[in-house]
């Protein structure tokens, strides 16, 4: 089993380019020059990664307020994550990464455990990227419930 490596503050942020919720490309280079809040989920349409998704919408404007723009990442598949931006009326956009280059490249794919049991699988993670293309934080194995919270008070939104 693979461990993968965390970011820390500072690095540049991995570059991507992936298919978004409508099927067209999405990069990183789309937000030279802004705030990105990239957050990696497990699957679309779970009770978890729902409520982690609505929490990020209903806090929404405080984040545009702050500058930044979110973007959720899952290995889903661009028709399954459009159901789920339907579903739940989500007015960000989900990124398809099913290969699961992405979340090994942002450490956010790796070793697990669950009841004692070890497997790899997607830790749930969110990085805030600078203007500059620089992580200005980097939080692993975050709980889907309260973490926006978390994450509001800890870039002080």
């Amino acid at each position: 089993m693979s461990t993968a490596k965390k970011l820390e503050i500072g690095e540049k942020a991995p570059a991507f380019k992936l298919l978004d919720h409508k099927g067209d490309k999405t990069s990183l280079a789309d937000f030279k020059g802004k705030k990105v809040i990239l957050y990696f989920y497990p699957a679309a349409a779970t009770p978890g990664c729902t409520k982690e998704a609505c929490d990020f919408n209903d806090n929404l404007n405080s984040f545009k307020k702050a500058g930044f723009t979110v973007l959720g990442v899952s290995p889903d598949a661009p028709e399954k994550l459009a159901k789920f931006k339907k579903a739940e009326a989500l007015n960000f956009t989900l990124l398809s990464d099913p290969e699961l280059e992405l979340h090994k490249t942002y450490g956010a794919f790796g070793k697990k455990s669950m009841y004692g049991r070890e497997y790899e699988g997607v830790i749930r993670s969110t990085f805030a990227i600078d203007e500059k293309g620089k992580i200005s934080l980097a939080l692993y194995n975050v709980k889907a419930t309260g973490h926006v919270a978390m994450l509001r008070k800890q870039l002080e939104i």
